[in-house]
């Protein structure tokens, strides 16, 4: 078996690593959000890069199946904490991450490739939309989930009120965004925001013998059932995304959300 790797970002400088990094491998693309030491949150590079990558998968016949995962500890904190000040003082910056965030969105929900989460370590967040969007998700049984954009002053505008409702109950999905608790891996199973809770130390390897299932069948009855089932959330998307995300620009003149800025950069 032979297994190549590049870089997928093309704006990196120096020797700043690349923030996400890519292996191919027999019709299998493993794509690692490559911010460990930020716990791979999302910075401008990384909203910029992950749907132009998500674009180029989805035009490339030999990519059969992508597995997403993180490097280091986390599957990603969502976004940079870094940026909450400059958001609610820079109107022109927080238009561009909604932009951001709707591209990350429906980049997610039109790319007809399968895409396995493999969560290694913590999804909050957006970190937790970006896996509830893939079309399988596993995670490790001693790690979480947690959706808390309500707890840091924001709307959750960014996906998760879009997906969840049709990945859970609506009850559900309404008591866990208004909370922002976390939600253990064991237990998001059981709910129905993931798939398989798996050993951490197992679940690179499980995620590679599901893909390898997967890549066996027909690659187009693949695509376009995925594409198919996908109408569902992409329904819920027009419908809910764009007032979603209006909301959570809102938040950002609030002075709660000021004042968790602060907090944070003050850290």
């Amino acid at each position: 078996m032979t297994t190549t790797q590049h870089d997928a970002t093309a704006t990196t400088t120096g020797d700043q690593p690349p923030a996400l990094l890519v292996e191919r491998s027999e019709g299998i693309v493993t794509v690692t959000l490559n911010r460990p030491e930020a716990l791979n949150s999302f910075d401008d590079e990384l909203h910029r890069e992950f749907p132009r990558l998500m674009a180029e998968l989805d035009d490339d016949d030999e990519a059969r199946v992508v597995i997403l995962t993180g490097a280091g500890r986390a599957f990603s904190a969502g976004g940079n904490t870094a940026d909450f000040l400059r958001f609610s003082q820079d109107y022109s910056a927080r238009r561009q991450a909604m932009r951001q965030a709707r591209k990350l969105v429906e980049a997610m929900l039109s790319t007809e490739v399968p895409v396995i989460a493999a969560v290694n370590g913590p999804a909050v967040g957006l970190g937790c939309t970006l896996a509830t969007l893939c079309d399988v998700v596993l995670v490790a049984e001693e790690t979480f989930l947690a959706d808390p954009h309500v707890s840091v002053g924001l709307v959750a505008g960014d996906g998760s009120a879009v997906t969840w409702p049709f990945l859970t109950s609506l009850l559900k999905a309404k008591e866990y965004l208004l909370t922002g608790d976390r939600i253990p891996a064991a237990e998001a199973v059981a709910l129905g925001l993931a798939n398989h809770a798996v050993p951490g130390a197992d679940l690179l390897a499980e995620a590679r013998k599901l893909a390898e299932r997967i890549a066996k069948q027909p690659p187009q009855a693949v695509r376009d059932t995925k594409a198919t089932l996908n109408q569902h959330l992409r329904g819920a998307m027009v419908a809910t995304l764009g007032m979603g995300l209006a909301a959570e620009s809102q938040s950002h003149d609030t002075a709660e959300y000021k004042a968790i800025g602060e907090r944070f950069a003050g850290k």
